[in-house]
């Protein structure tokens, strides 16, 4: 399980890449690996308002459909639409071309609530 260092987690398996004013989000490899093949990318709107741990949006897999949990409030400023024709990219580059969105966060230091690397590895081998 590839668990990159400089990145923030959720319990929901979301990561966080804090980029300038914005964080750029996606799902954990680990969280792909249990999803299976993904088929699907349902993407968020771009100017819609999120909270933290509220669902916004849908991944679906050959195995099962779930919902993909904001790790932080804020508005969505701008999505992967290369998702639309590549869902798979979700699967075959979690941390980099298999992104979600990108958010303005609310409260930055929501960020600061997050897990780093080490946190996440110890909840997961839990799970």
């Amino acid at each position: 399980m590839n668990v990159p260092g400089d990145l923030r987690y959720s319990t929901d398996h979301e990561w966080v890449r804090t980029d300038g004013e914005l964080v750029r989000i996606g799902i954990t490899d680990y969280a792909q690996d249990a999803l299976g093949d993904v088929v699907f990318v349902e993407l968020p709107e771009v100017g819609t308002q999120v909270a933290a741990n509220a669902s916004f949006s849908e991944i679906e897999s050959t195995k099962s459909v779930s919902d993909i949990f904001a790790p932080v409030s804020g508005e969505i400023v701008e999505v992967n639409s290369a998702l639309d024709d590549t869902p798979e990219l979700v699967n075959e580059d979690p941390y980099g071309e298999g992104w979600i969105c990108a958010i303005r966060p609310s409260d930055p230091s929501e960020i600061d609530g997050l897990m780093d690397a080490a946190g996440y590895e110890a909840f997961t081998a839990e799970e």
